[in-house]
C-alpha cells in the first residue's frame, strides 16, 4: 500500500466524538518469585477496571494464561465473575498445542464451555492445529467452534507476540465477519495499514462487528473506528478511560493524553516484548494496587532501573488525576 493510499484510508476512517469500548487485560499478579498467586491484588484490578468505566479480560497473555494451570484458570474465572456480578468481560480460549498438531476442537469447545459457565465471553487464541491450516480450513475451523457459543471474539496475533500467532489473509477476515456468532476480533500486528484495511472491510460488509485493537504501539487506532483488547491499559485503566472520554467530547486533550499512554506504551513494550508483564507489575505497585511486583518465574523481567522512567511517567499521569 502506498503513502497516499494509506493517508486517504486514514482520513476517511477517521470517526470523531465516538464512544469507545475499552477492554483491559488483567495482569495475574504474584506474591513472590516462585509463582504464588496475589489474589486479592487480582481482584482489585478488576474492581479498578470496571470502577474506571472499562471491561476487563482475563487469562489472557497478561494473565499468563500459558503458564498457569487450569486450576488457576478457573479461579480467575471463579473471582471475575464474582466481582462481575452480571456484567460484561472476556476471557482467554488457549489451546496448548505444539507445531503439526491437529486442530483440536474438542479443546476449544471445552475451553469455551468453561468460560461460559462462568459469565465470560471467549476470546479464541490461536493454536498451532488452527493457523497451520489452510485459509479455507482456518475458516471452516472458526464455523465449527461458533457451534458451541452464541458469542465469541476471534484473535489474530504477530508471531512476536505467540509462536503460533498468524495475521489472516483479508480474504479470512471477511470470511470471519459473515459468522453471526463472532461478534468481534483483536488485531495484533503492530502495524497500522493492516488495522486500516479490517476497518474498512468492516464497515462495508458488518458495521456492528468489533474491530478491537491488540496494538499496543499505536494505541490511537480508537480514532478510526477500532476499539481495544490492550495489556497497555492495565496500566492505568483510569487514565485510558480519561482518554476515552476526551474523543468522546471532541476535547483536544485526546492528543496529549494519548502521547503520555503512548510514551508509556513504547516503554512498556520495547524487546524484549512479553516483558511488559513485569513493567505492569512494577507500574502497579507504584499505585498502591498490588503489594509485589513478581511476575511469573518463566517470564522475563526488566532491569529495576526502569522504575525510575515509570515514576516519572506516573507523575504526569497523576497530573491528570489531580484535575
Amino acid at each position: 500500500m502506498s503513502i497516499n493510499t494509506a493517508l486517504c484510508l486514514a482520513e476517511d476512517l477517521l470517526t470523531p466524538c465516538r464512544k469507545i469500548t475499552g477492554i483491559s487485560s488483567v495482569l495475574l499478579p504474584f506474591t513472590d518469585s516462585v509463582g504464588t498467586v496475589d489474589w486479592q491484588g487480582f481482584e482489585n484490578q478488576v474492581v479498578q477496571i470496571y470502577e474506571a468505566g472499562l471491561f476487563p479480560a482475563v487469562n489472557m497473555d497478561t494473565g499468563f494464561v500459558d503458564l498457569i494451570n487450569a486450576d488457576q484458570q478457573d479461579e480467575v474465572l471463579r473471582r471475575t465473575q464474582s466481582i462481575a456480578s452480571g456484567r460484561f468481560f472476556v476471557a482467554g480460549a488457549f489451546v496448548n498445542d505444539h507445531s503439526g498438531a491437529n486442530f483440536n476442537l474438542d479443546s476449544y469447545q471445552r475451553t469455551i464451555t468453561d468460560i461460559a459457565h462462568f459469565g465470560g465471553v471467549p476470546v479464541l487464541f490461536q493454536s498451532f492445529g488452527l493457523t497451520e491450516q489452510s485459509d479455507d480450513e482456518i475458516i471452516d475451523s472458526y464455523r465449527r467452534i461458533s457451534w458451541a457459543c452464541d458469542n465469541f471474539i476471534a484473535c489474530e496475533v504477530g508471531s512476536m507476540f505467540a509462536d503460533p500467532g498468524k495475521i489472516y489473509s483479508l480474504d479470512v477476515y471477511r470470511e470471519l465477519l459473515t459468522i453471526g456468532s463472532c461478534t468481534g476480533a483483536q488485531h495484533c500486528s503492530l502495524e497500522r495499514y493492516d488495522e486500516w484495511e479490517r476497518l474498512a472491510l468492516r464497515n462495508e460488509i458488518r458495521p456492528d462487528f468489533k474491530v478491537f485493537t491488540g496494538n499496543d504501539l499505536t494505541i490511537d487506532m480508537v480514532r478510526y473506528g477500532s476499539d481495544y483488547i490492550l495489556g497497555l491499559s492495565t496500566f492505568a485503566p483510569d487514565i485510558f478511560a480519561l482518554r476515552d472520554h476526551y474523543w468522546e467530547q471532541g476535547s483536544d486533550r485526546f492528543y496529549q493524553l494519548n502521547d503520555l499512554l503512548q510514551n508509556l506504551g513504547a516503554f512498556g513494550f520495547r524487546d524484549p516484548t512479553s516483558a511488559y508483564k513485569h513493567t505492569a507489575a512494577m507500574i502497579l505497585k507504584m499505585q498502591g494496587i498490588i503489594d509485589c511486583d513478581a511476575t511469573h518465574p518463566d517470564s522475563p523481567t526488566r532491569p529495576d532501573s526502569d522504575k525510575e522512567v515509570l515514576a516519572g511517567i506516573l507523575e504526569s499521569m497523576n497530573r491528570y488525576r489531580n484535575q
